[in-house]
């Protein structure tokens, strides 16, 4: 049984666990998460999109990109007032953490990040933890989110950094890691993770984990995300990632960062309830809802449906 948090995994123990036998891999995940978590709660979050489409990344996978022929709407920076009014909705519908997403590839000092910092400030004084994820960020302006109550900066890896070239351009590995350091600096906490089914190998995944899993401070979540395919984007045909992955990718998640919230992300809408609970079992323990059934510009299940898996499961939300 674990008893420490480690930072010095190595990428042979990391596979070794990856590969072990599915359901003693999933027990030993299912031991370490009562021993450093309550199995029995999930934490409900919430991510709006503040603004949507027109980024100038190539991001391969993303329908936000503008170089891509998607249906996705391009949408301005959402007034204020909206955003606090959907913050309350998601606090009435048991949300504990409301997450706003904007289509930048970095954050600029302008008027449009003076408008985030208000909507920060508004959605901290409802009680809400406060998350964001706005693309690259400067020490300074991660200062600003600081001061304007932001509890947490999602900035995920995406993939390893060996495979990073090859579903990224525009960006370099090492200007992600450096965004989460100015977060980490900050005194902000950190939601970063990936996406699998991107074309990448069990390898790439694990080099992924490992960066995480060896940084000096563990990140507070780590989102684990299967690949919604958006059409229009170059991974439009990618084939629909094993539900086996998924679990093996959360359970090891669990074991080698075990105070970790892991995130079960993109991609639960082409999961059965039945699938769902395994991820549950293996270690995931937050969700993304909310009533209006998209997770940024991807479908996600409905509130209604979330409560109702929660209920029979017996699983609670909560907030940490």
């Amino acid at each position: 049984m674990q008893t420490t948090i480690r930072h010095n995994w190595t990428l042979e123990e990391i596979e070794g666990i990856y590969k072990l036998p599915l359901l003693e891999l999933t027990y030993q995940a299912a031991s370490v998460h009562r021993q450093f978590q309550d199995p029995g709660k999930i934490q409900l979050c919430t991510l709006l999109s503040i603004k949507t489409g027109g980024c100038p990344e190539d991001c391969s996978y993303c329908g936000q990109a503008a170089r891509y022929h998607t249906d996705i709407k391009v949408q301005a920076l959402l007034p204020t007032e909206e955003v606090i009014a959907q913050a309350k909705k998601a606090q009435e519908g048991g949300s504990t953490r409301f997450c706003m997403a904007a289509a930048w590839r970095e954050v600029r000092d302008n008027r449009d990040f003076d408008r985030v910092i208000a909507m920060v400030k508004g959605v901290n004084k409802l009680g809400l933890e406060v998350c964001c994820t706005l693309g690259m960020l400067s020490e300074q302006q991660a200062l600003r989110l600081k001061e304007a109550g932001l509890k947490a900066y999602n900035h995920n890896l995406d993939v390893s950094e060996s495979y990073y070239k090859e579903v990224i351009s525009t960006r370099k590995f090492d200007e992600r890691l450096q965004t989460i350091q100015h977060v980490r600096k900050a005194g902000i906490s950190v939601c970063s993770g990936g996406i699998i089914g991107l074309g990448e190998t069990y390898r790439d995944r694990i080099s992924m984990l490992r960066t995480l899993a060896t940084m000096d401070t563990h990140p507070e979540s780590v989102p684990i995300n299967a690949l919604a395919s958006v059409k229009g984007t170059p991974l439009e045909n990618n084939p629909k990632v094993p539900l086996w992955d998924m679990v093996r990718m959360i359970a090891t998640a669990r074991i080698i960062m075990p105070k970790t919230i892991v995130r079960l992300s993109a991609g639960r809408v082409e999961m059965t309830d039945e699938e769902q609970a395994w991820c549950f079992m293996a270690g995931a323990n937050s969700i993304f809802t909310g009533e209006e059934a998209t997770l940024l510009v991807t479908p996600n299940p409905t509130f209604n449906a979330d409560i109702k898996l929660l209920n029979t499961l017996g699983l609670e939300a909560y907030s940490v």
